[in-house]
C-alpha cells in the first residue's frame, strides 16, 4: 500500500465509525477495528439489508472495501452515503481519496474542495486538495492547499513533507529543507532521508 494511502487511512480510521457514539454499535465495527475487513464488509452488508439507507453503515462498508483495495465498491458506497448526507465532510474526504487512488484527479479535487468548505473540516481536506492540484499540474495552487492544511494542523507531518517535495520540483530547495526538517521533527517516514538528500 502506498505511503500516502497508509497515512490517509490512519487519519480516516479514527472517524471511520464516526456515528457510533450516536447509535448502537454494529457488530461489524468490531471486525473492522480488528482489521478483518472482509468479514466486516459481510456484516455491514447484512445490516444494510435491514437498513438500506443507513449512512453510517454505507460509509463503514465503503471503508472496509477501501481497506480491501476494492475501490469501485468503496466509491459506490460512499456515493450512496453522500446522497443521504451531502454535507458530511468525512464521506467527501473518502470519495476524494478513492478518486486520487483511481487517478481521477479532477473529481478528487471537487470532493476535497467541497469538504474543505464545510465548517469543522479537518486539515486532510486541504491536504487532499493539494494532492489533486499537484497531480493536475497546478503547483502554486497545490502549495497554497498544503499551506492551508498546515494552518489547520501545525503537526501535519505529511503536509510538510509533500510541500517539501513539491518545492524541490520547483527548485526551491531552501524552502523545501525547512519543510523536510519540520516533517523529520514530527517523525514522518522518509522526511529525514529527503532532508539528507536535498539539504546536505
Amino acid at each position: 500500500m502506498k505511503l500516502f494511502q497508509k497515512a490517509l487511512i490512519v487519519t480516516l480510521l479514527s472517524s471511520s465509525i464516526w456515528a457510533c457514539t450516536e447509535t448502537k454499535k454494529d457488530p461489524a465495527d468490531t471486525y473492522f477495528e480488528r482489521g478483518n475487513y472482509e468479514l466486516a464488509a459481510q456484516k455491514y452488508t447484512e445490516s444494510l439489508k435491514l437498513k438500506p439507507t443507513d449512512v453510517t453503515l454505507l460509509y463503514n462498508r465503503g471503508r472496509a472495501f477501501q481497506e480491501l483495495g476494492e475501490m469501485n465498491k468503496a466509491r459506490v458506497d460512499f456515493e450512496s452515503a453522500l446522497a443521504y448526507d451531502p454535507n458530511n465532510f468525512q464521506i467527501l474526504l473518502s470519495l476524494s481519496a478513492v478518486q486520487l487512488e483511481e487517478k481521477n484527479f479532477a473529481s478528487a479535487l471537487l470532493y476535497a474542495t467541497k469538504a474543505e468548505e464545510i465548517s469543522g473540516a479537518p486539515a486532510m481536506a486541504s491536504f487532499l486538495k493539494g494532492r489533486a492540484l499537484h497531480q493536475l499540474g497546478l503547483p502554486e495552487d497545490a502549495l497554497k492547499a498544503y499551506g492551508a492544511a498546515i494552518q489547520v494542523d501545525k503537526d501535519f507531518a505529511q503536509a510538510y513533507y509533500n510541500r517539501g517535495l513539491l518545492k524541490v520540483a520547483l527548485n526551491r530547495n531552501k524552502q523545501a529543507c525547512e519543510d523536510f526538517k519540520l516533517a523529520s521533527v514530527l517523525e514522518y517516514s522518509g522526511a529525514s532521508e529527503a532532508f539528507n538528500k536535498y539539504c546536505k
